[in-house]
This record gives C-alpha cells, sequence and structure tokens, in this order.
C-alpha cells in the first residue's frame, strides 16, 4: 500500500517516543491492535535489540513502524493514540508539542472548560494599577509588531469568577507576560500557572530585587516606566516575541 512522504516523516517523532517508552509487552499490545503480530514477532532483531539495549533498536522501530503502516494506512492512528495513552493521554495545553511524558490533570480550583489555544494570542499578568497602563500599551504594541493579538485579563469578563477567566486566558495563550514589579502575588501565581502549563512565559519587571528567587535563573526583561525605557522594552519584546513565534519556526 502507498504511503506518502508526510505520513513517514511523522513516524520519525514516534519512533522516537516509542524507542523510549516501549517493553516487549508493548510491541505485542500494538501488533494484536494493528493485526501486524506477524510483523513484530518475525522480525529477526526488533525484540532482540529492545532486550539487549543495542544501538541499532531505534533503526529497526522505525523499519517496523513502516510496515505496519503500509500494511494499513489506518493504523497511523493507532500507533499515534496507543502511544499518546502510554504519555498520560488529554490535550496538550503547552505552547510546544514536548517530548517526555505527559500527565493527565483535573483542577479542584479552576474548571478545564472547551477553550482552544490561540497560536497568535499574548496574554499579559501584571499588578492592577493605572500605574502600569503605559506599560500594558508597549506591550500591545509590541505584540501588534510582531503579528499577536493582546490581552489583559481585565479586557474580559466571561466567568463569574475573576480567576477563572484568568486561568481560560493563559490556556488559550502561546505567550504569556508577566511583570514581576512591585512583587504582586497574584502575577507569581499567575506565572505558577503558565509555567505549569507549559506556555511560553516573558518575564519582565522594573526592578530585579522583585523576581522572586525561585525564578531568576530564567531570563527577565528589566525596563523603565518612562517614554525612553517602555520604547526599549518594546523593542525588545517585539524582538522576543517573534523569536517564539509559531510561524517562525
Amino acid at each position: 500500500m502507498y504511503v506518502d512522504i508526510s505520513m513517514r516523516q511523522a513516524l520519525l517523532p514516534l519512533k522516537r517516543k516509542i524507542a523510549k517508552l516501549f517493553e516487549e509487552n508493548n510491541w505485542l499490545e500494538l501488533a494484536t491492535l494493528t493485526d501486524a503480530y506477524h510483523i513484530v514477532t518475525g522480525h529477526p532483531r526488533l525484540l532482540r535489540s529492545l532486550s539487549f539495549g543495542d544501538s541499532d533498536y531505534e533503526g529497526h522501530v522505525l523499519a517496523v513502524l513502516n510496515s505496519i503502516v503500509e500494511r494499513d494506512i489506518a493504523n497511523f492512528d493507532v500507533i499515534v493514540q496507543y502511544v499518546d495513552g502510554l504519555e498520560g493521554g488529554g490535550t496538550s495545553l503547552s505552547g510546544e508539542a514536548a517530548e517526555g511524558p505527559r500527565f493527565f490533570i483535573q483542577p479542584q480550583v479552576f474548571k478545564l472548560q472547551n477553550v482552544e489555544q490561540d497560536p497568535n494570542l499574548i496574554s499579559v499578568m501584571m499588578p492592577f494599577s493605572a500605574t502600569f497602563s503605559p506599560v500594558y500599551e508597549a506591550i500591545k504594541r509590541a505584540a501588534s509588531s510582531a503579528f499577536f493579538k493582546c490581552v489583559r485579563a481585565d479586557d474580559i469578563w466571561i466567568n463569574s469568577v475573576l480567576i477563572q477567566d484568568i486561568f481560560d486566558l493563559i490556556v488559550r495563550s502561546h505567550i504569556v507576560v508577566c511583570d514581576f514589579s512591585e512583587k504582586n502575588p497574584n502575577v507569581f501565581y499567575e506565572a505558577g500557572i503558565a509555567h505549569t502549563l507549559g506556555k511560553h512565559v516573558v518575564p519582565i519587571t522594573q526592578s530585579a530585587d522583585d523576581v522572586p528567587a525561585d525564578l531568576r535563573h530564567h531570563k527577565f526583561l528589566k525596563y523603565l516606566n518612562n517614554g525612553e525605557g517602555l520604547s526599549a522594552m518594546e523593542g525588545q519584546l517585539a524582538n522576543r516575541f517573534r523569536s517564539i513565534s509559531p510561524t517562525t519556526r
């Protein structure tokens, strides 16, 4: 059966995951699900190289995956679903397709609602104060110049509980800007949510002393809240946004 090049290329990340995750029992289960038992058990090296940890194992994995898909193209989806189940299942909420296991979470404080991610959305977590309005406007200009749209939590009112709106906004976002100025505890909390969900977090601050010790190993952008300082921040943020835009990868 003909298998196009795009599907064969899609087998490469699956090969890497399978090489890390599979034991012999997993191969036998997948073989049963794809009606390819003879392909798996009949391969002269696959299970043997797995058992002995041989360096040629990944090559045999790829060869067997190709054979299974050649037998029936529908087997590709079966393989994906099986591997996804081993990784924990569920929908990835992160800004990247991460390697390694994923975990199913069910928060008790928030509702995991049917919220779709927006690859063009930047959300901003900062203190709710008029003194930060010029900062937010500079961030919006930086986002616009990098072809992103920008939203702050007080721009929306969908749920009756504010923190649910903030959580949904972080889930939807590709990038989350966190302003640690004035050591605002709400921003610290929101940064933790964004990190846990695997978002691209861009920290900014008016003072390095306001960045929590646990986060100082992350690069942050220090700025001055005046015309010249915000102009400089705007240019630096625009460059950062472009570097992590999904359209530039």
